[in-house]
Parts: C-alpha cells; sequence; structure tokens
C-alpha cells in the first residue's frame, strides 16, 4: 500500500486557530480550529486532493523533505502521512444519493410494497453489468 508524507504549514490565524497549506500541492487548502483539528483536517485534504489529482490522470507530486524560509518563518511545520490507495477505496464504496424518474403509479405500487429502492437499484445494475454480487471495488 501506498504511503505519501507532505509538509503541511500551519499558518496562526489572528482570530484563532490555523490556515493550512501545502507547498507541495498547489490549491491545496485547508484550516482548523486547534492543532488536533488542523492535523486532522490537513490529512483529509491532502487524501482529498491526491484522489483529484489521480482521478484527473495527473503525476501525484513528490513530496519535499525541505522547506523555504518563507514557509517556516512563524509558522508550524507538519509531517502528514497519507494512504491514497486506502483513501481510494473508501471513496469509492461510499454511498451516493442519485435522482431516479419513474411513472407516479410505479411509484406508489412499489411504496405499497415497501420496496428499498436503493438496494433494487444497486442489485439491478450489479446484474446489468454482469458485477457479481457483494463485489467493492478496491485499487
Amino acid at each position: 500500500m501506498k504511503t505519501l508524507t507532505y509538509l503541511a504549514v500551519l499558518e496562526p490565524q489572528k482570530e484563532g486557530g490555523y490556515s493550512i497549506s501545502f507547498p507541495d500541492l498547489p490549491g491545496c487548502f485547508s484550516q482548523g480550529n486547534d492543532l488536533e483539528e488542523a492535523r486532522m483536517m490537513a490529512e483529509e485534504a491532502a487524501s482529498l486532493h491526491i484522489y483529484g489529482i489521480e482521478e484527473d490522470g495527473e503525476e501525484i507530486p513528490v513530496p519535499s523533505t525541505v522547506l523555504s524560509q518563507d514557509d517556516v518563518k512563524g509558522n508550524i511545520i507538519l509531517a502528514v502521512t497519507i494512504h491514497p490507495d486506502l483513501y481510494r477505496i473508501n471513496k469509492d464504496n461510499e454511498r451516493v444519493k442519485t435522482n431516479v424518474t419513474l411513472p407516479a403509479w410505479l411509484k406508489r405500487e412499489a411504496e405499497i410494497k415497501k420496496v428499498n429502492y436503493s438496494r433494487l437499484l444497486e442489485s439491478a445494475l450489479m446484474e446489468y453489468l454482469k458485477i457479481p454480487a457483494g463485489t467493492v471495488r478496491s485499487i
């Protein structure tokens, strides 16, 4: 399983908390109200950012081991370790909402029979796409 460690810059804010940025991950920002929340938010932000880079088919940035003096000055530097493969599995298997359109009479009949739309649609799609029941997307 792939493991990446990026350096996060936690900049203390006047109103409290920390803004979070990653010099190696342009456009990846977050914030936290305290150090523990900032650490968790940094991990989530970096994981989601790398997930997006992979989804776009772009090259994953190589983590730096040294930061510039501007990044360090007055800030807290935090090593953030992420597991992109595990994040991808979790993200790809999370439940998402989708809308469907049915004739009103069919919806009424299904409600009378207490049909679980999600379960039925998932089963029907798996069968239609010839995906074995119980399959979970992995790496």
